[in-house]
């Protein structure tokens, strides 16, 4: 069966699928995760985890559930989004607004993302964005 991106999301989608995801990633050697500590039925856990797993990023093994390679992979990104939305998101606003400005020169705006955003990942998401749409303006012209 091929996941796609939108199997991951939906898996991912509301809050304590998302919880259950991060407590996953968060126990390294697989131990059990209690129902009774996340507040949610029996049947809410099941069909929660049920999902983590059929979109590939959760499995069992020993009896215990443990991330998937593809698991490890979204958590990481999922990591990177927490980061933008927590430290960065007023500055990409910010990035964001300074971008109609066409006084400003691209080398310009390259400097002040490179001082205002402190997470390589982030940053070299952001300049390749910039850059990326910066050729296609100047092949449709």
């Amino acid at each position: 069966m091929l996941i796609s991106t939108v199997d991951i999301l939906n898996a991912l989608a509301d809050y304590n699928a998302l919880v259950l995801f991060r407590t996953i990633a968060a126990t390294r050697d697989g131990s059990n995760i209690l129902i009774s500590k996340m507040n949610l039925s029996r049947k809410q856990y099941y069909s929660r985890m049920s999902r983590l797993m059929n979109a590939g990023l959760v499995k069992r093994q020993n009896g215990k559930y443990i991330l998937t390679s593809l698991g490890k992979v979204i958590h990481e990104a999922e990591k990177s989004i927490e980061t933008a939305l927590v430290h960065d998101y007023w500055k990409l606003k910010t990035i964001d607004s300074l971008e109609t400005c066409e006084d400003l020169p691209m080398e310009e705006l390259h400097k002040i993302i490179e001082s205002l955003i402190k997470d390589q990942k982030i940053k070299e998401s952001v300049l390749v964005n910039r850059h990326n749409a910066r050729e296609l303006t100047f092949s449709l012209i």
